[in-house]
């Protein structure tokens, strides 16, 4: 696809697409629809029953919330214990809705989801999206683009969930390139509940008008959604919507969509931070060698607590290590001539910078738990990152390529439980 940021060339375009334009354009959008969401009865009180994705969870994590209240949604989305416990899960969902735990949306809804927090440089933030099933394509149909590559991960865990509970549980997170969700969901939804956690209130509004509908569906139709957060989840669901069409021969099902929370990719509703990079099977001179050979490497002054904004506003990175039993961190200058043609992320220059170096890496949020990691001698050394923008996302989506693992880190953390979507 063609980059176009500039506004009134991307309406153009837009309206071209829509009208079966250009062919490069001419792909098919995806399809977005309410449904008839179970949620937690009015009387419930969220902030014990609501609880973080279960891929952020620990075993510790999972216990606590499973002791904080009998119906908190990690019986249904950890489940714990033998071979069994899929099925148990599935159990207490259909007893949550026989006890009227959960109560089930008379007719299909949006689900209109705000957090409002205050970041990392003081101001007061509001992102809103939409909770709803988005269409799950084929890989590489269009419409539905995902936004990096993938590291390995099991996936049998929420496959064996979805078959016994024959349900969404915790959404995906979708970024629609369309313009205009964001002044659609200005209004207020039926109020449903809100919670706070970690300094983010979390609020959920319902939409049945079916005008309103309609317009948010307009709205999503007009452009591509690129896959946030939740790209194993939203594989899984493939999975399990191939499974149905085998079994039942159909193409109509609820299966054939997942649920997912879409809110507009523009710069006042996202807070993306980096993904840091930790190395081991190496050392650090062995490392340092390597990447002088792209980078010029110099001493870093008494790092600071902008020190993330300082490598935004420097164009560098920064390596971190101990050497001689001392903490140490060295500026890394990316050399032009060596990454010309490389995409301008920090995580493709270290893939090419490092490409064929015998190592290993892994990946951390945060800028302190980067720096324990660092500190405990548990890795040879770190390197952190600048947060990937808004523009470069945009701009990968629209040329159809992939970010490196990793890439973005997304917050706040949407929450599980507010809203579950029956897939039969």
């Amino acid at each position: 696809m063609a980059i176009l940021l500039e506004p009134a060339a991307d309406a153009l375009v837009r309206t071209a697409a829509l009208a079966g334009g250009p062919s490069s354009y001419n792909l098919p959008m995806p399809v977005f629809r309410p449904f008839q969401a179970f949620r937690f009865s009015p009387d419930a009180d969220l902030n014990q029953t609501i609880a973080p994705p279960y891929d952020v969870l620990s075993d510790a994590d999972v216990a606590e919330l499973a002791a904080r209240d009998p119906h908190n949604i990690v019986h249904i989305d950890v489940p714990q214990g033998d071979e069994q416990r899929y099925e148990r899960a599935a159990e207490a969902l259909s007893d949550w809705l026989a006890e009227g735990v959960l109560v089930q949306d008379p007719v299909p809804s949006f689900t209109i989801y705000r957090m409002a927090f205050t970041d990392a440089a003081g101001a007061n933030r509001e992102i809103v999206g939409v909770l709803g099933g988005l269409e799950v394509v084929d890989e590489g149909a269009g419409g539905v683009l995902p936004h990096e590559r993938t590291t390995p991960k099991a996936k049998t865990d929420r496959l064996d969930l979805t078959r016994a509970t024959h349900a969404n549980l915790s959404p995906v997170w979708g970024l629609s390139l369309a313009r205009g969700l964001t002044d659609a969901l200005r209004e207020p939804g039926e109020p449903m509940g809100s919670m706070e956690a970690e300094g983010v209130v979390h609020t959920v509004e319902r939409v049945t008008d079916p005008e309103r509908v309609a317009r948010i569906e307009e709205i999503l139709a007009a452009d591509d959604v690129l896959i946030a957060d939740g790209h194993h989840r939203y594989a899984i669901s493939r999975t399990y919507r191939d499974e149905v069409r085998a079994a039942t021969g159909r193409t109509d099902t609820d299966a054939e969509l997942t649920l997912t929370f879409v809110n507009e990719l523009i710069p006042e509703q996202l807070s993306i931070e980096a993904i840091h990079r930790l190395y081991t099977g190496t050392t650090v001179e062995q490392l340092r060698a390597k990447l002088s050979e792209s980078f010029y490497i110099e001493p870093a002054p008494e790092l600071t607590r902008h020190l993330l904004g300082d490598m935004v506003e420097l164009g560098r990175l920064l390596l971190l290590f101990v050497e001689n039993g001392e903490p140490g961190a060295e500026w890394l200058i990316p050399k032009p001539e060596v990454f010309e043609g490389v995409r301008a992320l920090d995580g493709a220059y270290l893939e090419h910078a490092l490409a064929g170096f015998p190592h290993e890496v892994q990946y951390q949020h945060g800028l302190q738990e980067t720096g324990e990691r660092v500190l405990a001698g548990d890795v040879a050394a770190a390197i952190l990152i600048r947060p990937t923008s808004l523009g470069e996302i945009e701009r990968t989506a629209r040329e159809g390529l992939l970010m490196p693992p990793k890439s973005t880190f997304f917050t706040p953390k949407l929450r599980t439980g507010f809203v579950v979507r029956p897939t039969a």
